[in-house]
């Protein structure tokens, strides 16, 4: 009998770390990164509108006086404004060493969100399943699922919205909410501890006080958004924690007072001032307008949901959703609209609970089929009805999709405008985008608790009183004298005052420049 001898050739190159296997990636590092790469460059294309403006005057502010920044958008004091939290301190640091302006740094900003935001989906996906197409699955769900009406706010994550709104804190913050629902699930259930913290688990209390330390670094970064990061996180303590032994509660109440402490010592702002303001819920009231036809394809993913919740009562994405509808109910009830922002947060357990049923391995069953097929198609009705214009360029556009809003740019008056000069416009977009180019406006266009909103009334007051078409000159300069105005903005509607010397005008909008005092 003859013996043979195994030889076992040595292993080169990288693969020799892993044994002399390469490591393949997974479904959602593949189409994550496709969709980051594309995103991006949709986010790129899409002229800066909205709420821009009000991100980069912050930024500019920021770049100017970092550690005592003046209000955003007029000239007076900023302390206390809620703009200046951690990720806008951060951005106006990088804005002072790159020298980037704060439209560029938005620029920047939106594919480093979106990179935070990916991760922690597929993280927190990983803590509700192990099945590898389900993070594929959610991430679908999550950009497609909502209406068949464009829905554009800050927070709302559909593909159209993503266009417009990835630069800004809240989807910074919603990132952040992932990993911290990921960290909290992990953890209130031992069996997936090992398997997703990781082996440098962090079993004892510093673990919980780094968990305590995002959910408070989320509280600054975008107070609404973690609204709903909290009552995703009691839903999973709530539905997966054992076993509530003093130690146990020891451990989650570290949790909660290291989320307070990291509030409490932010120099910029009292993030307690702003329980009391309600100064922002008239200008929300809008988000509970036309709730169908902005969420009704979600819904297709009530019925896996309901499934969950027939299974355990505990389960967290079913408490999750619950917790949040209770919210957003008592926003409407009470007045309270500015918790309709969390409308956005609301649909992810209804669209992730549907990704982790359709993620099951085949054969499927009658009912699960259906399912697939009905939420195949409202994806597509989505995607077509309303989110397709965010990726498809107009010039590559065969069939006419609805695109994102294209604002002008203001470029051409910044120029003329020195630094914290104080400007006046009739105009829409230009009250909405000037003063993020670095002048100031008589009357900011957003409430701030850096500023008394009947202060702030009374400057809309006195700007309506200089724009309107019987004002005299007089009364016109003596308004100008009071707020310090150098500039009037206006648009190819509204005649020049007499005292008004023409600058500058845009080609694209006919909106003037021109220089008073």
């Amino acid at each position: 009998m003859s013996v043979g001898v195994l030889i076992r050739r040595p292993v080169r190159g990288v693969t020799a770390l892993r044994g002399g296997r390469a490591r393949r990636p997974t479904p959602y590092q593949v189409f994550g990164l496709l969709f980051w790469l594309v995103m991006s460059l949709a986010y790129w294309r899409v002229p800066l509108c909205c709420d821009a403006g009000q991100h980069t005057a912050v930024v500019e502010r920021l770049k100017a006086h970092l550690l005592h920044p003046l209000h955003p958008m007029a000239d007076l004091p900023g302390a206390g404004s809620p703009y200046y939290s951690p990720y806008a301190v951060a951005q106006g640091a990088f804005a002072r060493l790159t020298g980037f302006t704060g439209w560029e740094v938005l620029r920047v900003a939106g594919p480093v969100n979106l990179a935070v935001l990916l991760t922690g989906i597929g993280r927190f996906v990983r803590v509700l399943t192990p099945r590898p197409w389900a993070p594929v699955l959610a991430l679908a769900a999550m950009t497609l699922l909502w209406g068949t009406e464009r829905a554009w706010w800050s927070g709302y994550l559909g593909l159209m919205s993503m266009t417009g709104n990835l630069g800004y804190p809240s989807a910074f913050a919603i990132g952040l909410a992932f990993w911290a629902w990921a960290w909290t699930g992990a953890r209130a259930r031992d069996a997936r501890q090992v398997r997703y913290v990781g082996p440098n688990g962090l079993r004892g209390f510093t673990g919980y006080a780094g968990l305590g330390a995002l959910y408070g670094a989320i509280l600054l970064v975008h107070p609404i958004t973690a609204v709903a990061a909290v009552t995703g996180g009691v839903a999973f303590v709530t539905g997966w924690q054992r076993g509530w032994r003093p130690a146990v509660v020891a451990r989650w109440a570290v949790v909660g007072a290291a989320a307070l402490a990291v509030a409490v010592v932010w120099p910029y702002f009292d993030l307690f001032e702003l329980a009391g303001d309600d100064s922002v819920d008239a200008m929300h009231r809008r988000l509970y307008e036309g709730l169908t036809g902005h969420f009704w394809l979600a819904l297709l993913g009530l019925p896996a949901l309901w499934a969950r919740g027939r299974r355990s009562w505990r389960d967290p994405l079913a408490l999750m959703f619950a917790l949040d509808c209770l919210v957003v109910a008592y926003g409407w009830i009470s007045g309270h609209y500015t918790y309709g922002r969390i409308l956005g947060l609301t649909l992810v357990p209804l669209q992730f609970a549907l990704a982790v049923e359709l993620a099951t391995p085949r054969p499927w069953g009658a009912g699960r089929r259906v399912l697939g097929a009905v939420a195949a198609g409202g994806a597509c009705l989505g995607l077509l009805t309303v989110q397709a214009g965010a990726v498809v360029p107009r010039a590559l556009d065969p069939v006419g999709f609805e695109q994102p809003p294209d604002w002008p740019t203001y470029d051409w008056a910044a120029r003329h405008i020195g630094p914290g000069e104080v400007v006046v416009t009739d105009g829409y977009y230009a009250v909405h985008a000037i003063a993020g180019y670095g002048p100031n406006l008589a009357a900011p266009a957003w409430p701030d608790a850096a500023l008394d909103e009947r202060v702030r009334l009374r400057r809309l007051a006195d700007v309506r009183a200089y724009l309107a078409p019987g004002s005299t000159r007089a009364e016109r300069a003596a308004i100008a004298h009071r707020y310090r105005i150098r500039w009037l903005l206006l648009t190819r509607w509204h005649p020049v005052p007499e005292e008004a010397v023409v600058v500058a005008w845009s080609r694209r909008t006919g909106e003037v420049l021109a220089r008073v005092g």
